[in-house]
């Protein structure tokens, strides 16, 4: 169902997170400069997103953006049928999980790409502060404040529908770890294809490179 690449994605991005969230809601400890390790862990997560972009792209079947984005109103039928418990199965992302991946990588990228333009007052500069006005600097500190809040949402949805997809008797987590999901009925969207490795190492390595550049900078 979701290849090997699509799930070391999400299970390190789910700790570059919470290493995220952490070192901003807390003291950080036992951490030391954990605006440091917070920015650290944006690094990773924005090369996190250019793999998974490009994944999105040239990745295996149902990693590819084209393969779970269905119309709106075929999402609303497909919330109606869920609803009701007939609706029709699918092996990636259903037509409600795909907008929401959809809708959460494009706030990740919002906040990680708005997190290099910002600093502390104290010590802390990112690598790219001071390279538009201080008016822009205030707007993307605000974007970064405000839709750290809105991820915190996403995460809160994210985790909800996974637990009444398993009420419903669908293992997502299970499926997130081992690439299996056990269907009822022939998914309407087919199985999943292998990932072209070639592609992959190409996309790990531009991730890689912005990384490193990040952390130097």
């Amino acid at each position: 169902m979701w290849d090997i690449w699509v799930r070391i994605f999400h299970w390190v991005l789910v700790l570059a997170l919470i290493v995220s969230f952490y070192t901003m809601k807390t003291e950080g400890y036992p951490l030391m400069f954990p605006v440091d390790w917070h920015a650290r862990a944006g690094y990773l997560v924005l090369g996190l997103l250019l793999f998974r972009w490009l994944w999105g792209l040239f990745g295996s079947r149902h990693a590819r953006l084209y393969s779970f984005l269905r119309s709106p109103l075929s999402s609303f039928h497909y919330m109606v049928q869920f609803l009701r418990g007939s609706a029709a199965s699918y092996a990636g992302h259903n037509p409600l999980g795909g907008w929401m991946v959809l809708i959460m990588l494009l706030s990740l990228t919002l906040q990680a790409g708005s997190g290099l333009f910002l600093h502390d007052d104290i010590l802390f500069e990112a690598p790219l502060y001071g390279s538009v006005s201080d008016a822009t600097t205030k707007l993307l500190m605000t974007i970064h404040h405000y839709n750290g809040n809105v991820l915190l949402i996403l995460i809160g949805l994210h985790i909800a529908a996974v637990v009444v997809h398993r009420i419903k008797g669908e293992k997502l987590v299970g499926a997130m770890f081992n690439g299996h999901k056990q269907l009822a009925s022939e998914p309407v969207d087919g199985p999943g294809t292998r990932a072209v490795q070639w592609r992959a190492m190409v996309g790990l390595v531009l991730a890689a490179t912005l990384v490193i550049w990040l952390w130097n900078s």
